[in-house]
């Protein structure tokens, strides 16, 4: 079998130091997160007795730039892992990497960046139209560079930079019952109550899969329904500042079946399909200036895992039905939470890891500047 592999190739500015990318997003799978791993050469005069270092920075913006003032700053920066990149030895490296290294020949040294527990997901934050500012969110670099200490910082004339992402895919198996809520109405004048019941066909939706609610209706009182409006909200919670905010990302108004007259049944299957909703202050997965970036993903936490020792932003997601029951009656509400992953692929780890078949890869190495935003490296193409 031949797999194609795209691997993105980078040069530092002063042309000494060359990287090759084989992913770019760090995958969370709940129970462990899959690191980022390539290959790189360095000019041997350039490199001399220094020493090649690979490292990772998480950048959280929770304000925005033009409200820093009098040395008050909205941003943190923490190093998250920084490793000396040696040459081809006993590490054990990935086929994908493997191949690369056979291409590049006896200079290319292989690299494989981990990160620690509980390292927060990437997400941005649609910003304002018109803002020049840095988008709010989180943000992950990764730098190659030649220093003589660990201490030394990267330089931006003789280092590799590549923006990386952290990305959570949903648990492979989900055995939580599918969520459902009853809400009931009374009214004094006239007498009656109403009640609406929602059920959600499974409490996990993908992104680009339909989302399929079915809602049940018991009107027992004289008031007549006038029209459903369902909307999907995302509810967004930034942690340094303590700062909650929601925000439609989905809605549509039906009126099929209305309007539901006094003592009668109604029942219907509502299916919304999530699309991408450019809009200030939405949270998305990568970076806001990608045209095809998706709505963030719901945030999953391990249960080792307390709130408080998060940093980050964490996305979650509810539907809710609203039934009109006219000017006088006003409405009758009923929400259910529900998360919104990426399915966890099984060709997202091949490459990770080696395989015991023999299996012929067709390198296509391509400039970094060729990536279309706000997509994985990943792509694995059967020949």
């Amino acid at each position: 079998m031949v797999n194609s592999v795209r691997v993105f190739k980078k040069t530092a500015p002063n042309g000494k130091v060359t990287a090759y990318l084989t992913r770019r997003d760090f995958v969370d799978h709940i129970s462990h997160t899959s690191p980022v791993d390539g290959v790189v050469v360095v000019d041997k005069n350039y490199l001399g007795g220094r020493k090649l270092f690979a490292r990772v920075v998480v950048t959280y913006r929770y304000g925005r730039e033009e409200d820093e003032v009098m040395g008050l700053h909205f941003t943190k920066e923490v190093e998250l892992e920084k490793s000396e990149v040696t040459a081809a030895g006993k590490q054990e490296v990935s086929d994908v990497v493997e191949c690369v290294m056979t291409k590049l020949g006896a200079d290319a040294r292989p690299f494989c960046v981990h990160l620690p527990p509980n390292a927060p997901v990437s997400v941005t934050l649609d910003p304002e139209r018109d803002s020049s500012s840095r988008r709010l969110g989180v943000t992950y670099e990764l730098a190659l560079y030649v220093a003589d200490h660990p201490e030394e910082a990267p330089q931006r004339r003789n280092a590799v930079f590549f923006p990386v992402r952290k990305v959570q895919f949903a648990p492979a198996k989900t055995l939580a019952p599918s969520p459902l809520i009853s809400v009931t109405r009374t009214f004094t004048l006239p007498s009656g109550s109403i009640t609406m019941e929602l059920q959600l066909e499974r409490d996990l939706c993908y992104h680009g899969h339909p989302l399929e609610a079915q809602v049940f209706i018991n009107n027992a009182s004289k008031k007549t329904m006038k029209h459903l409006t369902v909307q999907v909200m995302q509810h967004v919670e930034v942690t340094v500042s303590d700062t909650h905010f929601s925000a439609v990302v989905s809605s549509i108004d039906t009126y099929e079946g209305c309007p539901v007259t006094p003592k009668s049944l109604y029942s219907k299957t509502i299916v919304l399909t999530l699309q991408p909703l450019r809009a200030h202050g939405v949270a998305l997965e990568g970076h806001a200036q990608d045209q095809d970036a998706n709505l963030a993903s719901s945030t999953i936490m391990s249960t080792a895992a307390a709130l408080n020792d998060v940093l980050g932003i964490i996305v979650s997601y509810s539907l809710r039905v609203t039934l009109n029951c006219g000017s006088i009656g006003g409405e009758l509400s009923a929400e259910l939470p529900f998360k919104l992953m990426h399915t966890d692929h099984p060709g997202t780890k091949a490459c990770l890891q080696r395989t015991q078949s023999a299996v012929d890869y067709n390198l296509v190495i391509e400039e970094y500047s060729a990536l279309r935003r706000g997509k994985s490296l990943v792509d694995d193409l059967e020949d």
